[in-house]
């Protein structure tokens, strides 16, 4: 009886530790949710503060914020940047050369650059 009792014991824990399809695909899920919510704050957070010229900080933020959780994170970043590029390319207006500088911004953060690099002078150290 001992024996199976360890025999069990020893089997969750080696399944637990492996690297499996399952624990890796939660992982990926867990990741990608925790990058929409840093990209919401990112948004969030640009919303509030209103200040001219800090757009492409934010998304640069909000990209390396979410690329920073792992694969699933930088997934959820360039999904919600690609889908957000697309409709306020649409709607606003603001032509094709501020889309590409936000994508810009976008894959900057995405790939791990500092999103400091677009930081206007004077945002307020809170962001």
């Amino acid at each position: 009886m001992r024996l199976c009792i360890c025999f069990v014991l020893l089997s969750i824990v080696l399944y637990a530790s492996a690297d499996n399809p399952f624990s890796s695909g939660f992982k990926f899920v867990r990741d990608a949710a925790g990058g929409a919510r840093d990209m919401w704050r990112a948004y969030r957070d640009m919303r509030e503060a209103n200040y001219i010229g800090a757009d492409k900080y934010f998304h640069a933020r909000g990209n390396y914020d979410a690329a920073r959780r792992g694969p699933g994170g930088a997934w959820a970043a360039k999904v919600i940047s690609d889908a957000r590029e697309g409709w306020q390319s649409g709607v606003s207006g603001r032509g094709a050369e501020d889309t590409r500088l936000d994508q810009e911004a976008n894959q900057w953060g995405r790939s791990g650059g500092d999103p400091n690099r677009y930081r206007p002078a004077g945002l307020p150290s809170k962001y």
